[in-house]
């Protein structure tokens, strides 16, 4: 089973190289490393070329993340497709072979668990996202798996479609729903750290920034008819505990 991982990047210079290495220091044998890049001004893909395990890098203008996403999606070639952001890291060298394995037993979807860490010490968890099994009637309930550790087979991603460029900042979740929303999917966990996240990021860039993620999940819920205010405030809620977790 082939596996492609999309990494977008723009001025990464600083993390992009824990990125690429993480992918490469994969026991697994058989991946595509994808690097979608929009016309960075710094050293991010003089980076990515230092890294030859890197099957492909595309550097031009886009129109956001969302567009050059669905980029990544069209070059790709693996059986199983996911995404690996510019400042996060594969947890481990066996992320991608316990994704596999999961997969093996004919899971449409497979996704993980996943750690926030200090964004200047990815040693230092400061939340732990526990995802759980996936059952339809947890999404009314805010239920939704962490985007860096789901991926697809591409036989559903040509079912289901990209990423909605006209949201801004939910698209990776409306993605997610459209996918888990699919007739009888199969939607494995596994139930491990598959990923590293540094803390930080558009949504909670700022209270406007806040405000138009809660709007844009809103309207997703909504587009898929899993709830309303009630899972909006759930899927916010749900947060909280994943600050309390210890290992």
């Amino acid at each position: 089973m082939k596996v492609t991982i999309i990494t977008v990047a723009y001025n990464s210079a600083g993390t992009i190289a824990d990125t690429l290495a993480s992918v490469e220091a994969q026991t697994y044998p058989d991946i595509e490393h994808i690097v979608i890049d929009g016309c960075s001004t710094d050293a991010t893909v003089d980076i990515v070329h230092r890294h030859t395990h890197v099957a492909r890098c595309v550097s031009e203008q886009d129109e956001g993340i969302y567009d050059a996403m669905n980029k990544g999606l069209s070059l790709a070639t693996g059986d199983l497709v996911g995404f690996l952001n510019a400042d996060d890291v594969l947890d481990g060298d066996q992320a991608v072979q316990h994704l596999v394995e999961a997969a093996a037993g004919g899971a449409d979807v497979v996704y993980g668990d996943l750690v926030y860490v200090r964004a200047d010490d990815l040693g230092r968890v400061i939340r732990h996202w526990r995802s759980g099994d996936f059952r339809s009637s947890r999404l009314r309930f805010g239920w939704m798996p962490p985007h860096p550790t789901f991926y697809v087979r591409r036989e559903l991603l040509a079912t289901v479609g990209g990423f909605d460029t006209s949201l801004s900042i939910a698209a990776d979740y409306d993605f997610m729903l459209r996918c888990l929303c699919s007739p009888a999917v199969r939607a494995q966990h596994v139930p491990r750290v598959l990923v590293r996240m540094r803390a930080g990021g558009v949504s909670n860039a700022s209270a406007a920034s806040m405000l138009r993620k809660s709007a844009e999940d809103l309207r997703t819920i909504r587009k898929y008819a899993v709830g309303g205010w009630l899972t909006l405030a759930a899927k916010n809620l749900r947060k909280l505990p994943q600050f309390l977790i210890r290992e």
